[in-house]
């Protein structure tokens, strides 16, 4: 799946870079509940679209991130720390932008969806064991979890100020909120009660658990232009 995206991402490009401009940016995503997150540089191409009229146009692109920690939602218990991580997690917007351009300054509004699949996925076992034990009551806890993993879908919206240096050479700030999930089920068992009581093991099936997506992410780019 992760070939097929790559693929269609360079061949709209290859199509479409003297329509728009193409962007080479700096990601970093602050996760709900998770960990300060950075891409994996050059794995980041962004801008890439076709404008349809002189305010609207449809931009697309990638992000790889080195994701440090996010955390995982719907389970009994909640969690302020990160449950996940860390991973990797291939990013693909598309955004519907309305452009209003100045003579060197553009400002745009942006506003669409996103397809994220995490792999190299780590559970937080000590982070885990923690909301455990507060759930439970408990003083000591071991989980032992095995997970499903699977493609997340979500929306978002930000904003994007960019300064033309030239006609043909821009920098770029961009914000966007995300707002995602994906399923992310988990199944096994944890040990663990009070220093003066037996030791219980209970099993568990979090089948509604999914990774929470949530977040600002923060671009810093240079804009190629096809003006």
């Amino acid at each position: 799946m992760k070939k097929i995206i790559l693929s269609a991402l360079l061949a709209f490009a290859l199509m479409q870079t003297q329509a728009q401009d193409v962007g080479l940016s700096f990601s970093y995503f602050i996760p709900r509940n998770g960990y300060f997150s950075t891409p994996i540089s050059p794995f980041s191409i962004r801008g890439l679209g076709v404008n349809l009229n002189q305010f609207i146009a449809i931009e697309t692109g990638a992000s790889l991130y080195r994701m440090s920690g996010l955390n995982i939602i719907d389970l009994p218990f909640e969690s302020k720390e990160a449950l996940l991580g860390p991973n990797f997690t291939l990013f693909v917007p598309v955004e519907l932008v309305l452009q209003f351009q100045g003579k060197q300054v553009e400002f745009d509004i942006k506003g669409g969806g996103f397809f994220f699949y995490g792999f190299d996925q780590k559970l937080n076992y000590g982070n885990i064991d923690r909301a455990i034990r507060n759930f439970e009551s408990w003083q000591v806890a071991n989980a032992n979890l095995r997970y499903k993993n699977n493609p997340g879908f979500g929306y978002h919206f930000g904003a994007e100020f960019t300064f033309h240096v030239t006609r043909q050479f821009g920098i770029s700030l961009e914000s966007n909120y995300l707002m995602g999930s994906a399923k992310f089920p988990l199944t096994g068992n944890y040990t663990g009660g009070t220093l003066n009581d037996p030791l219980e093991t209970i099993a568990v099936d979090y089948k509604d658990a999914k990774v929470d997506f949530t977040g600002f992410e923060f671009s810093i780019g240079i804009i190629f232009s096809g003006r």
